[in-house]
């Protein structure tokens, strides 16, 4: 795995009903929820390493740091970047930041894991045989 620091990713959405903090239940305002936020982040870092990692290996999320600091109608489009800023090892650290149509409103940092998705879905289904007992 050859990851190197400056690489970048993109992801863009639009503001829908079901993306506001009352729909998904994280407040009582129709404005962008923060855990859709969080996931247009992730889906830039996610972009960031596409037809990077080896055959078999993908990438999980591990850690964030979010600052929600503006609000997004419904209606508004948004766009995400993702750069990549620390490897070490399987780690990767992305500095994420979150626009819409008139500024920033969101930051942060997320932490990814790359592992072996054949051995990760092996160890997740262990774990739920493991929960029936």
């Amino acid at each position: 795995m050859s990851l190197e620091k400056g690489l970048k990713g993109l992801a863009r959405f639009v503001v829908t009903a079901g993306d506001t903090a009352v729909s998904q239940g994280s407040g009582a305002v129709p404005v962008l929820a923060t855990p859709r936020l969080l996931a247009l982040m992730e889906r830039a870092a996610v972009a960031a390493l596409d037809g990077r990692l080896p055959e078999g290996q993908t990438s999980v999320g591990t850690r964030v740091e979010l600052e929600h600091c503006a609000a997004s109608p419904v209606g508004m489009e948004l766009e995400a970047t993702a750069e990549l800023t620390e490897v070490d090892g399987r780690r990767l650290v992305f500095a994420v930041e979150a626009r819409d149509n008139v500024e920033v409103v969101g930051r942060g940092r997320h932490e990814r894991f790359v592992i072996d998705a054949s051995r990760f879905l092996a160890r997740v289904e262990q774990k739920k045989v493991n929960s029936v007992r």
